[in-house]
């Protein structure tokens, strides 16, 4: 017996079959529209077009013959409001279904559906109006028009307008005024010189600190936490800009699913401001898998679970396990493994603190050196600002080594210190800005007494070409170097330096770049260089490509002398999602080892640096 074919989709994307319906529509009623802009330009139709919904929805029926004419209604609405925003205050929209004006329409219409009901859409866009005299009066008067792009002879676009208005307001309530509101805002077109007349009318309210915050909608997570962690101090002065930190801090504990932060509509007898912060808690329980795949050094899974409010104060504690080498081998011994624990405390000593503490189990089999490995860790992150912050802990790794240099153990002592600089726009797929990081780690092995100490900078920088970002230059800089230890053996292989992979030159294999003894055995060096470009060219609004080309060198002295430079090249493809882009890059060595990596396919979550 004959069966429907079913539709597959993964992402929002139908892979086969026919994606059915998001909704059902009761009682549909097709329609036909003709869309006619009279004498407007190209870039005004599209525009007009674009607004009109009827237009761009033609293919899918509305929810009976009333709910054609609203929707026209609707239409009418919005295009009269896209006219005004072009500075059209003299245009006319006139909209008939079935023939029948809109105004002269029955309350309840009722159309022929022998046919799709025919709609016309007609649009006389009138003259481009410009501003004429503008006024600005109350605690406004005294503020200039023109840095407000109010400038006779101008733009009169009603957005242009209606952001002047705000950005006064904004800017008075960053005097520590919140009760700053606009008073009125008038706009008068004289349609025989074809100007606007706009008057802007604010009143500034008094300057007032902080008082009272209170909480809402906190159910598990402590409400004192809360408003330590927003850290909006009662006589603090007011400012919009620490409510929207202090909103976008609480959202980042990943504790709440929404938070709002309002002010009161009047102020305390004490002359302050009183705010109020109302949260959503999200589940505090979290599992999940996560995959990765490199064609040189095979697949990975990855499972964890996870609780983000521990004790109350958004403690967040991680579990976490993996397996890698999957394909690559298929003896258990030679893949890779990991496990650890992690507990998270925001808010620990200072509210701009927080404590990390782990410990974490790993076998790691290289072509370079296999390693068992354990490492205890607690360090404590400090924000100096919102975009600077400076890390130190302790760490202590017992790792079990076998590479170039035999089997050898070693109990490392360090003191990681770090100072991060982030002015990214976006974590997941940053536009703009740049992260830049310096991390030193001073460190002594107890078994062979040694000590030694890495430093290691890194910068990586961004840059959209167009306003949409659809074209991005994205390119990365890293520098490392090691100091101590009599021989570089004295150094586990671990702490030592390799490269290749999908972290740094693709094509090669993971830490296939390295100085290698005269036996062909990988050493790992002392210093290394990395460089990474790449041009991210977004296709669609969910789907891009990335050309690049990664450089590097690993060095056996302290400084990279770069006598042995290796360049992968190669071309990606990234899907965006909510949680990030899904990448999969494919690129290949230009100056490959001998019997070395051919190519190298990688595909995981995130943009590669």
């Amino acid at each position: 017996m004959a069966q429907k074919a079913l539709a597959f989709e993964i992402f929002g994307i139908t892979l086969f079959g026919k994606a059915k319906d998001d909704v059902a529509v009761v009682d549909p009623v097709a329609y036909t529209v003709t869309f006619d802009a009279g004498d407007a330009d190209k870039d005004l139709t599209d525009t007009l077009e674009k607004t009109a919904r009827l237009v761009g929805d033609a293919k899918k029926p509305v929810s009976g013959d009333l709910g054609l004419v609203i929707k026209a209604r609707d239409d009418r609405d919005r295009l009269i409001a896209s006219l005004y925003e072009n500075a059209r205050y003299g245009g006319i929209v006139t909209i008939t279904v079935n023939g029948v004006d809109l105004d002269d329409l029955p309350p309840n219409p009722s159309f022929n559906h022998d046919a799709p009901v025919p709609v016309t859409i007609h649009v006389t866009p009138g003259p481009v109006f410009t501003l004429g005299q503008v006024t600005l009066s109350g605690d406004a008067a005294g503020l200039d028009p023109a840095k407000y792009d109010l400038l006779p002879g101008g733009s009169a676009g009603s957005l242009l307008i209606l952001k002047a208005g705000t950005k006064i307001v904004d800017q008075l309530k960053a005097e520590s005024r919140p009760l700053a509101r606009l008073t009125s805002r008038d706009v008068v077109a004289d349609h025989k010189t074809n100007t606007v007349a706009v008057t802007i009318a604010v009143e500034s309210g008094p300057v007032a600190p902080i008082g009272t915050v209170s909480i809402k909608g906190e159910k598990t997570v402590d409400a004192g936490f809360i408003r330590k962690y927003s850290r909006l101090n009662a006589g603090k002065p007011y400012s919009p800009e620490d409510l929207r930190k202090a909103g976008d801090r609480l959202r980042k504990l990943g504790v709440f699913s929404s938070v709002s932060i309002r002010e009161a509509e009047k102020l305390d007898p004490d002359g302050s401001i009183p705010l109020g912060i109302t949260v959503s808690e999200g589940k505090h329980r979290y599992f999940g898998i996560g995959a990765t795949y490199s064609s040189i050094d095979g697949a990975g899974i990855e499972g964890y679970w996870g609780h983000r409010n521990l004790f109350g104060q958004a403690e967040s504690l991680r579990i976490e396990g993996a397996v890698g080498r999957l394909g690559e081998t298929t003896d258990t011994d030679d893949m890779n493994y990991s496990a650890g624990i992690t507990f998270i405390k925001p808010g620990a000593f200072f509210p701009s603190a927080t404590l990390e503490a782990s410990i974490k189990a790993a076998r790691v089999n290289t072509d370079s050196y296999d390693a068992d490995t354990i490492t205890a860790r607690t360090a404590l992150a400090y924000e100096l600002s919102d975009y600077d912050t400076v890390t130190g802990g302790v760490q202590l790794t017992y790792a079990d080594i076998d590479d170039a240099f035999g089997n050898n153990k070693y109990l490392t002592f360090g003191i990681p210190l770090g100072f991060v600089r982030d002015t990214r726009d976006n974590k997941l797929n940053p536009t703009e800005g740049y992260v830049a990081s310096l991390d030193v780690s001073p460190n002594y092995e107890i078994m062979g007494q040694t000590f030694f100490s890495s430093f290691e900078g890194s910068v990586s920088g961004y840059r959209a070409l167009d306003q949409e970002d659809r074209f991005v230059l994205a390119g990365k800089l890293s520098l490392g170097t090691l100091f101590g230890g009599a021989e570089l053996q004295d150094i586990p292989a671990t702490q030592r330096f390799f490269a290749g992979g999908g972290g740094s030159v693709r094509g090669y294999a993971f830490e296939e770049i390295s100085p290698y003894n005269e036996n062909g055995d990988a050493t790992g060096g002392r210093s290394y260089a990395l460089a990474s470009f790449e041009t991210r060219i977004g296709i669609t609004d969910t789907i891009g490509v990335v050309p690049f080309v990664d450089a590097g060198t690993v060095s056996a002295g302290n400084y990279p002398d770069f006598s042995d430079i290796r360049v992968g090249a190669g071309i990606g493809l990234r899907y965006l999602t909510p949680f990030g882009p899904l990448r999969l890059d494919v690129a290949m060595p230009l100056n490959r080892y001998d019997g070395g990596s051919q190519y190298g396919i990688y595909a995981g979550i995130g943009q590669s640096f």
